[in-house]
């Protein structure tokens, strides 16, 4: 006669329970991966924000143009750089290179401003600089998190003003003014304060 051997009930448990024990060890080293690059993706996600972020800013501010606008009304003169309470932005200013590649009809010049809505860093420009009541911006939220924007403008070798234009430069003279350099300090709630000097082109 000849013999079959088989599995037992206890051999199939043991092999079972095993199996059990490897699966789990297998599903939370997936799952510990998968978060991992779950995270990994939202700090480059962060990061590439925060590159573009300063990479706007150090564009604007680089070119900026000594090109002041007129207002909505056509009844006063609004300086190139403007920091005033009255333009409702943290800083609004008119840049050069605005690229015009299908030559369109409107100025390589460009009127942008920048200002935070409900901890959201937004980037405004307009398709004309002397602008009226009738052209609404574009905007572009750029960054959220964001708690704060500083500005500091450099007059001379060493003097800071937090004020741009100057009290001492009125009327036409500081309309057209820029300064030197800018310092941008960004206040976020994550990765603290992040500050840059951006020299302005002469």
């Amino acid at each position: 006669m000849i013999r079959q051997r088989a599995f037992t009930l206890i051999e199939v448990l043991v092999a079972m329970a095993i199996f059990a024990v490897l699966a789990g060890f297998a599903y939370s080293t997936l799952g510990q991966t998968l978060l991992s690059a779950e995270i990994l993706n939202e700090r480059m996600d962060r990061l590439q924000a925060l590159q573009r972020t300063m990479r706007l800013l150090t564009d604007d501010l680089q070119q900026l143009a000594p090109r002041p606008i007129r207002g909505e009304l056509g009844n006063n003169l609004r300086p190139a750089l403007d920091t005033g309470f009255q333009s409702g932005f943290a800083l609004e200013l008119t840049r050069s290179g605005w690229s015009n590649p299908i030559v369109l009809p409107r100025s390589t010049q460009q009127r942008a401003a920048y200002r935070i809505e409900d901890g959201e860093l937004i980037r405004f420009h307009w398709y004309t600089l002397d602008r009226t009541l009738s052209n609404e911006p574009v905007s572009v939220t750029l960054l959220d998190g964001v708690e704060g924007l500083q500005f500091r403008f450099l007059v001379g070798t060493n003097d800071f003003t937090d004020q741009w234009p100057p009290l001492n430069l009125p009327g036409a003279l500081g309309a057209r003014q820029r300064p030197r350099a800018v310092e941008v300090t960004l206040l976020l709630g994550e990765e603290g304060k992040i500050r840059r000097l951006i020299e302005v082109a002469p």
